[in-house]
């Protein structure tokens, strides 16, 4: 899956709480591995609007992964 924003990102998370533990940890990790190629991408264009963007969303993301993996 690839997202695009923070507000994606929230929905995203939302959406796969009603998946298993595992099905979650992979679709948050996926997420994850994308959102870092895409902040690669930004960061060799210098598009800082758009590393920002992929830091918040990552932030989520690895909040929601730790909260997994500490119940």
């Amino acid at each position: 899956m690839h997202l695009k924003n923070e507000q994606e990102t929230r929905e995203a998370i939302e959406n796969w709480r009603s998946a298993s533990l595992t099905v979650q940890l992979s679709n948050l990790r996926n997420a994850l591995e994308s959102l870092e190629l895409d902040q690669i991408h930004y960061e060799q264009k210098e598009h800082g609007r758009g590393i920002e963007r992929c830091e918040l969303c990552l932030a989520l993301l690895q909040r929601r992964i730790i909260e997994l993996e500490n119940s």
